[in-house]
């Protein structure tokens, strides 16, 4: 191998056109982002100016109340940053965004943490004010509201943060009021007394999106009800039983309901017999309950099932049996005159024979089911029979005052179950009517806050009607659905779900027995039982709540509400709006105009409806659902055109993340780490839609793809640095590489369009990502190298790629800048640090003269080829063939086709090696790596013929010459 000839002893490092920029290659983003944030100031603000002026279209994101309780974790980085992400890319895409964080402040969560700061200072909640008590829950909310928001700032969030809303202030609880009134106006309101869900821990009812489902062992018993009567119906051979008195047996996993039973369900398709016991099992470690003559009512289908559980060794099926008409005595009724009535049979449709015995013992209080066919048959009276704190009214009889749910005493007593199940099994079997017991694991209902066992529980409740006809005839139920059907759902399977529970819901209940929250605020008439509907009256109580918050309803005389109405005929409600209610009504305030009258400072261009609300997939019967309720019951529709879900977040082995078990992940931590701009980027990369997983080890990942993104751009901003428009190139005289890269920036630009404009986040980063590292890094920015560092200035090859680079690095900075804007706005800035926030700039228009799918399918066959190439000269370089790839001189074969794309293109240069030949011959592709046999230029160190061809730089190629002539007769200058 020839060395250069003859050399000057001259060092060229310094004519070589190395990158250079100030943009480091360590992010340091922990200490960076907060400067960047403080140069933003009121970013949002001057984002929505300049789109004002410029006439853009609106778009309206609102925002699903975080609560106000504790610092944030990663749901709600999740959340927020996809929030942002919308926000961001629409501003981006040319829209003005309105988008008002909010809060919600109510509810049992925040009542809790007062009620146990007062505890500490020695004070019952009951020896404390309410208006002292709803003053600590209002101060108590307000500094979590700051804490949240400044950690949700931290994470780049933009919005309308000094016009925040949170449906504790005055003039939001006067307008969830307003809304609650228009209910009450229009007759979908009512007050009934049915079986509710009851936390007896937190002394509310509870609506079905406040309850979750854990596994949970419950006792069972099988329970006789002796038959004591019959109706005409049956004969009367049937009647006599002749050898013994039977009994209905049911089955339940509530054995404390049983002194509330006032009836047994069954099934009227339900075949069913009358059963005698005639042998018991043998060898048993105690006395069974069952007899040998005991004669048992039961569905035939399970009656195997039940005597296998009473230890019944063989049994008798004496007759078919219809339970029409018969009539049962309690199986109480011998140990207290207080259970003496009467048990009638009910045909009902909810009862089936797919386990227990066929019969369902039906307490009224305790079960909606249990209630609608006690109703449904004429009944009218239902008992109260367990009070709000979970015990056993005082009329009970035998079992006053007991237990179902322990809410006093121990910490880790309460939420337990109390000792009613075992007393009433003991007396039952006293009373000789438990046939057998025993535990199943099964999906109890728990309160979500708590996480203490409910209850149904019998009590007066305000509802909202969800099927009365209304004024176009339609009912609340029917416009939610017409509602659902006409919103757009990512993903679309949330249609589906969200319509599957709207169909099946009961009535909206809306009050609670708490003391933090926006009252009911009306009166009802004594006599009549109705809410009072008076215009003036309304008036003066929204006044009120405006100026005082819901303190003043609590606090005012009625007379000063009521005026010519007689105060002592009417009641005050003080029951408070379920928190559903409230939040459900954030469109109201929000969306709508918010009218300084109404106590709001100020106004902003916003529409109704929003064009999205996001959030987790469990909205689907919270907020989402209170919100297309409370819409459609006052406005007709849903108070927006999409929805959007994201799952939840899990470790990073797919489990739920707890904080007792230490696989949480805290966003803070993560910030302080390695900056905000990476648990961006995670939200990203992942699929939000399913539920998604983070970790230490794919956070490293995540590091890792970030480190491509910046070093992409550092490479860009170094390559472009001192790029003036004279440099810039015109398109009828860019070299092919230069025409293909310009065809994936058309095409991304369009991938990346449709992706923001869809919420596709993932296809916005993972493309730009491969192109970065696949396009830009493995092809265009290795190829051009020797030309951007080595080629003189005015030379239109390196003018050619320094105009694309900055079309690259214009668009690679708009695109990623909803995703990871600090990283952006970094590098924006490096480059042009007096043009404004890169956050200000609009998507740049990508010229659909760059589309060109010649190039796009020449550069595949190029890649093809290159790709055996480079195959055979890492081979060479681990046989020390050769050093690098300008020791080398490639001589590449295959048939003719292989080689056509390469017409106007220096293989050499494509191959990045001194020389190369294409040689035509063969079936396939194949490559012998041979030395470059030439001298080394001093400067560009490639191997070529001409190295020495310049008199007056001996050890340079005839380009390198030429370039550094050029550089030293400027410098001479």
């Amino acid at each position: 191998m020839t060395d250069t000839p003859a050399s000057t002893g001259r060092d060229y490092r310094d004519t070589v056109f190395l990158p250079e920029t100030p943009f480091p290659m360590r992010g340091g983003l922990p200490q960076k982002e907060p400067t960047i944030i403080e140069a933003w100031g009121d970013l949002y603000g001057r984002l929505r100016a300049e789109r004002q002026s410029q006439n853009a279209p609106l778009y309206v994101l609102h925002d699903g109340p975080p609560y106000a309780n504790g610092d944030i974790h990663i749901g709600h980085a999740l959340n927020k940053t996809l929030k942002d992400f919308v926000v961001r890319s629409r501003f981006l895409l040319g829209y003005d965004v309105d988008y008002v964080p909010g809060w919600d402040c109510h509810g049992l969560p925040i009542e809790w943490k007062i009620e146990e700061r007062f505890r500490s200072e020695g004070k019952r909640k009951d020896e404390v004010s309410k208006a002292a008590f709803r003053a600590a829950c209002r101060e108590y909310a307000a500094g979590w509201i700051d804490v949240q928001r400044d950690q949700f700032k931290r994470l780049g969030v933009l919005g309308d943060w000094d016009n925040r809303y949170a449906t504790m202030d005055f003039a939001t609880e006067a307008a969830i009021v307003r809304e609650f009134h228009k209910f009450k106006n229009s007759g979908q309101l009512y007050r009934g007394s049915k079986p509710v869900m009851w936390s007896p821990v937190e002394r509310t009812a509870l609506a079905d999106a406040e309850i979750e489902y854990h596994d949970h062992v419950s006792p069972t018993v099988w329970v006789k009800f002796p038959v004591i009567g019959a109706t005409d119906s049956h004969p009367d051979d049937l009647l006599a039983f002749r050898n013994a008195t039977p009994a209905i047996v049911i089955w339940t996993t509530t054995p404390w309901t049983i002194p509330a039973n006032r009836a047994i369900s069954y099934g009227p398709d339900i075949a069913y017999g009358l059963y005698e016991v005639t042998a018991m099992e043998e060898g048993l470690e105690f006395e069974p309950w069952a007899r040998p003559g005991d004669r048992l009512i039961m569905a035939d289908k399970l009656a195997e099932a039940v005597f296998k559980a009473a230890k019944v060794a063989s049994w008798t099926r004496v007759d078919d049996l219809d339970p029409s008409g018969l009539e049962c005595a309690h199986p109480l009724a011998s140990l207290d005159p207080g259970y003496g009535f009467s048990v009638p049979l009910l045909a009902g449709d909810h009862v089936t024979d797919d386990a227990g015995t066929g019969f369902v013992h039906t307490a009224p209080g305790h079960g909606a089911d249990d209630f609608e066919v006690w109703k449904a048959h004429g009944h009218h009276e239902v008992p109260d029979t367990v009070d709000a704190d979970g015990a056993y009214y005082p009329h009970v009889p035998l079992f006053a005052g007991l237990k179902v749910i322990e809410t006093e005493g121990k910490k880790d007593k309460i939420g337990k179950f109390g000792p009613a199940n075992k007393a009433v099994t003991e007396r039952l079997i006293e009373a000789g009517n438990l046939l057998a017991r025993g535990r199943m694991e099964h999906s109890y209902p728990m309160s979500w806050r708590s996480k203490a066992p409910v209850i149904f529980r019998n009590t007066p409740q305000w509802f909202i009607r969800l099927d009365k006809p209304l004024d176009d005839d339609g009912t609340l139920r029917e416009r939610a659905l017409a509602a659902i059907d006409a919103t757009a759902f990512h993903p679309a399977a949330g249609k589906n779900r969200i319509r599957t529970m709207v169909e099946g819901r009961p009535d909206w209940l809306i009050s609670r027995q708490r003391a933090w929250g926006t009252p009911l605020a009306m009166f009802v008439d004594k006599h009549t039982g109705q809410p009072l509907h008076d215009d003036a009256v309304d008036a003066r109580i929204l006044t009120a709540i405006e100026q005082g918050g819901a303190d003043a309803w609590f606090d005012t005389p009625d007379a000063d509400f009521l005026g010519t109405h007689d105060p002592a005929r009417y009641e005050r409600i003080e029951d408070i709006l379920d928190v559903w209610f409230d939040s459900g009504c954030t469109h109201a305030f929000t969306l709508e105009p918010r009218d300084p009258a109404h106590g709001y400072e100020g106004d902003r261009p916003s529409h109704w409806p929003a064009d999205l609300y996001l959030e987790g997939s469990d909205q689907h019967r919270g907020w989402f659902q209170s919100n297309l309720l409370e819409g459609s019951g006052t406005r007709g529709r849903a108070p927006y055109d999409a929805v959007l879900t994201h799952g939840f977040t899990q470790d990073e082995n797919g489990e739920k993340m707890s904080k007792s078990r230490g696989n949480t992940t805290d966003p803070a931590v993560v910030i302080k780490e390695s900056g905000a701009d990476i648990l961006r980027l995670w939200v990203a990369l992942v699929d939000y839609a399913e539920d998604q997983r983070i970790g230490k080890q794919i956070l490293q990942t995540t590091v890792d793809a970030y480190r491509k993104l910046r070093n992409t751009v550092r490479y860009l901003l170094g390559a472009l640095n001192g790029f003036e428009e004279s440099e810039r190139l015109p398109l009828d005289q860019m070299p092919p590489l230069e025409r293909f890269i310009l065809h994936r920036l058309w095409q991304l630009d369009g991938q990346v369009r449709r992706a923001y404009e869809t919420y596709d986040f993932q296809d916005v980063v993972r493309p730009v990502l491969e192109f970065c590292s696949g396009d830009l890094s493995a092809l265009y920015f290795d190829i051009r190298k020797d030309s951007l560092y080595c080629d003189r200035p005015d030379a239109i090859r390196r003018r050619a790629a320094r105009t694309v680079m900055d079309a690259v690095f214009e668009r690679l900075t708009a695109w990623l800048a909803p995703l990871t804007p600090f990283t952006m706005e970094e590098a924006w800035t490096t480059r042009f640090p007096n043009a404004g926030s890169n956050c200000l700039r609009v998507m740049p228009e990508t010229p659909g003269a760059w589309r060109n799918d010649a190039e796009a399918e020449r550069w595949a066959k190029v890649e093809a080829v290159l790709e055996v190439v480079n195959e055979a000269l890492e081979a060479a370089r681990r046989d020390k063939i050769i050093g690098g790839a300008l020791d080398a001189w490639p001589v590449v074969s295959g048939p003719g086709e292989a080689f056509a794309p390469f017409q106007a293109l220096d293989p050499a240069e494509v191959f990045r090696t001194s020389g190369a030949e294409l040689r035509v011959g063969g079936d396939a592709v194949s490559v012998e790596i041979k030395p470059a046999d030439h001298a080394k230029c001093a400067r560009s160190w490639r191997r070529v013929p001409d190295v020495g061809s310049d008199p007056d730089y001996p050890d340079l190629s005839a380009r390198d010459a030429d370039a550094v002539r050029w550089l030293d007769a400027r410098r001479a200058g």
